[in-house]
């Protein structure tokens, strides 16, 4: 028989309606799990036991296609009288005031918090190794780094420590992490999630999504997630049905663009990037669509224009004067350059990167989808970006990882990461589709067709530590 684990998101929340299963036996199964196996992982930064036992007893007519279902939040994300650190020991002793509206949304939907997942300083690393709580490592090899900004959600997905997580994504936090754990994430459309109440829009870089092992939890988790509210800076183009649908529906013939040259500038790309870039591109072609070499539509002269705003970004959470000494030397170094920023140069590089934008979308708007991969090479040991101590070599080496998913930031286009490859040191390699503007419906039918192609993304493969 299967261990509740083995079951999916949308799996479980079946079995509480039929009365086979109840949210607390749920719940005590994966704190059982977070207590044993988290040590090793370092999925969690909090783990909140009574109040989700609590949150699992409450509820008691099963309604939804996730309810009774537990699913974490990103310690980025305010839950109300629940500790928030933001991955940064400046703000050891703060509890969040209000909820995010995304987590009132999860919790109106039957979910239960288990708790809060680890996170890089303000979200601003690609790896997740911080002064507040253990490396996030990915469950296939316990030596290397789980991504990040959301390499805490993905860490618990990857080793069975929650059917599917909250995660947000800036600059591929959510694909990122997905990717080096062998995971399923979607960065939506900008718009299509609100940062409510009191993160701010900003330049639409950054947004809430879900991770998970199958594209209908991630469809049924976008679902739930998916709202707007009152003085919001973006809307989304409505969206009919629900995405879960789109889950179960044929994508038809699509023409679908490809290109794996990184934009930043000095960049190689992993001969195992390359070969999981392929595979996927016959796969597609396999399944009926028509795979398009093109240029890439961005630049490299535009990647110092993200930077300056990257920097101005860093500066955008108040640290007191007393507590700076706690900063991590990458964020300290980051924080420098932002305030040093003039408002006219962060307004310029705003303008620069909005008319790469529109040029950009002139040519991929021609296609249902852009094949690139995700990030440039397989999971990084942990420690690996910060080697040397030096934060602009840090830096340098974040830029060359992950110097594809920011463009879609950038664009407010949707973007996934799916887990097609694994190397032979059975490492897993994503690759990524991004789609049209309000196209998440046509990426999730993609996403499903290439996954029951493939009869499920990991088959019969496991992370050690399930």
């Amino acid at each position: 028989m299967a261990h509740i684990h083995d079951l999916t998101a949308l799996e479980q929340a079946e079995a509480v309606r039929r009365r086979e299963i109840s949210p607390v036996e749920i719940t005590r199964h994966y704190l059982d799990r977070v207590e044993r196996i988290d040590p090793q992982v370092g999925a969690f930064v909090t783990v909140t036991a009574e109040r989700a036992l609590a949150q699992a007893r409450d509820l008691t007519e099963p309604s939804g296609p996730l309810y009774g279902v537990p699913i974490p939040i990103k310690d980025l994300n305010l839950v109300k009288d629940v500790p928030i650190s933001f991955g940064s020991a400046t703000y050891a002793d703060f509890v969040a005031p209000v909820d995010d509206t995304v987590v009132e949304r999860l919790r109106e939907a039957g979910t239960v918090m288990l708790g809060k997942t680890a996170t890089p300083e303000f979200g601003l690393p690609c790896y997740t190794e911080t002064s507040v709580s253990p490396p996030s490592r990915t469950p296939w090899d316990l030596t290397r780094s789980a991504g990040g900004s959301s390499g805490g959600a993905a860490a618990a997905v990857a080793a069975g420590l929650a059917p599917a997580a909250q995660g947000s994504d800036g600059a591929g936090s959510i694909r990122i992490p997905s990717s080096v754990c062998g995971l399923f994430g979607i960065k939506p459309t900008r718009g299509r999630v609100s940062f409510a109440p009191i993160i701010p829009d900003l330049a639409g870089l950054s947004t809430n999504g879900p991770i998970a092992r199958t594209v209908a939890d991630a469809a049924a988790l976008l679902d739930v997630m998916a709202h707007n509210n009152p003085g919001d800076l973006y809307l989304a183009p409505p969206h009919e049905g629900t995405f879960l649908a789109c889950a179960t529906r044929e994508p038809g013939r699509l023409r679908i663009a490809r290109y794996a040259e990184p934009v930043v500038p000095g960049t190689q790309v992993h001969p195992d990037v390359l070969t999981a870039y392929e595979a996927a591109s016959k796969t597609l072609e396999r399944l009926g669509h028509e795979v398009v070499d093109i240029d890439p539509p961005y630049g490299p002269d535009l990647v110092p224009q993200f930077v300056t705003m990257w920097f101005a970004f860093a500066c955008v959470h108040p640290v007191a004067l007393d507590r700076q000494h706690l900063l991590r030397p990458l964020t300290a170094w980051l924080r420098e350059r932002g305030f040093a920023t003039p408002a006219p140069a962060f307004l310029q590089a705003q303008s620069s990167l909005q008319l790469a934008t529109r040029l950009a979308l002139m040519v991929t708007d021609a296609y249902d989808a852009v094949l690139t991969p995700t990030v440039t090479e397989p999971p990084r040991p942990v420690g690996w970006f910060e080697e040397g101590g030096d934060p602009e070599q840090t830096f340098e080496r974040m830029k060359r990882f992950a110097a594809f998913p920011a463009i879609y930031n950038v664009s407010g286009q949707p973007a996934v990461n799916l887990p097609l490859h694994w190397n032979a040191e059975g490492l897993p390699i994503g690759v990524m589709l991004a789609g049209r503007v309000g196209g998440e419906g046509t990426l999730i039918s993609l996403s499903a067709q290439v996954e029951a192609a493939r009869g499920g993304f990991w088959g019969d493969r496991r992370p050690p530590v399930w």
